[in-house]
This record gives C-alpha cells, sequence and structure tokens, in this order.
C-alpha cells in the first residue's frame, strides 16, 4: 500500500485539552477522514494516553462510533518515538509522551493487528484536540 492509497483499516490516536467536548472531538476526527477520504468504516478504535483516555469528550465519541477507547501509559507510547512526525517537547512535559495522538494510532494498530505500525495521517489538530491515524504493514526485511 503506498500512501495515496485509502487502508481499509486504520486506527485513531487522539490527544485533546481537559474537557475538549465531544463536538470538537467530532469534528476534528470527521474534518480529517474526508481531507484523507478515508470512511468511517475503517476505523477499528480509538486511543489515547491513558489520562486522557477518560475524558468525557473522547468517551462519548467512542461510545456514538461503537468503538473501542484503549488508553496507553506514556512509557507504552514511548516505544513509538522513532515514528513519530514531530516530537513535542510540551508535549514530553505535560505527559510523558513526544506525541499523544501519534504515538496513540501507532501502539493501538500494532497491538490489536500484530503487524508493525506506520503513520498514515500525522498529526493534525483543531484549538484543543489533536488526531492521527495509524496503519499496519508487514515488517520490510532486516
Amino acid at each position: 500500500m503506498t500512501r495515496n492509497e485509502s487502508p481499509q483499516v486504520f486506527w485513531v490516536g487522539m490527544g485533546c485539552r481537559t474537557d475538549c467536548s465531544f463536538e470538537e472531538l467530532r469534528e476534528l476526527l470527521f474534518r480529517v477522514l474526508a481531507q484523507h477520504s478515508l470512511p468511517q468504516s475503517g476505523m477499528q478504535g480509538l486511543a489515547s494516553i491513558e489520562q486522557k483516555a477518560g475524558e468525557p469528550g473522547l468517551a462519548a465519541l467512542a461510545k456514538a462510533l461503537d468503538l473501542p477507547l484503549q488508553g496507553f501509559s506514556s512509557e507504552q507510547l514511548s516505544r513509538y518515538e522513532g515514528l513519530l512526525s514531530i516530537r513535542s517537547a510540551r508535549s514530553f512535559a505535560r505527559t510523558g509522551c513526544h506525541g499523544v495522538a501519534e504515538s496513540a494510532a501507532l501502539a493501538m494498530a500494532h497491538a490489536h493487528a500484530g503487524a508493525w505500525p506506520r503513520l498514515h495521517v500525522s498529526r493534525e489538530q483543531s484549538s484543543a484536540a489533536t488526531v492521527a491515524i495509524a496503519v499496519t504493514t508487514p515488517r520490510g526485511p532486516g
């Protein structure tokens, strides 16, 4: 699969400020899906860092989409640091992770697909939230 092809399945990572609304999260997610011609039916789950997985807006979004919401520790997310498009010092200072949305998408893809993940959509943001989308590909040689 090349970056220009739409994946059939993908995992969504989201980060947000405290008390970010369901509406803002939903609007950001659906804007990104539309911009990248990704079908809602391809979403396999939502992920974030543990301390954000309990945010009411994010939990409501997962429920509305009938998708699992998984939280990962900063230690689990750090495994994917080398795959991030940007390493945010601000994010690291707040969460212990250099990029919540991208890392969470990669971690969930890896955990559920059993194959090595890569970013299909790098971090995109609204005023209070971020989203990234990961897919899996077989490991290459080496």
